[in-house]
């Protein structure tokens, strides 16, 4: 007969879902990080000489 170990099926499944939840919050992270730099790459002031009216 098949013994399965519980407690150690039920660790490995609280690690990867740990590690899934931690890959997706940095992902939105890193998602928000790029688009903050993406606008403001985007969106550069004109530069002016000192005789603007």
């Amino acid at each position: 007969m098949l013994q399965i170990n519980i407690p150690l099926i039920a660790l490995a499944a609280i690690l990867v879902i740990g590690l899934i939840i931690y890959l997706i919050y940095k992902n939105i992270k890193d998602k928000k990080k790029y688009e903050k730099e993406k606008i403001q790459s985007e969106i550069k002031p004109e530069k002016h000489d000192g005789d603007h009216i």
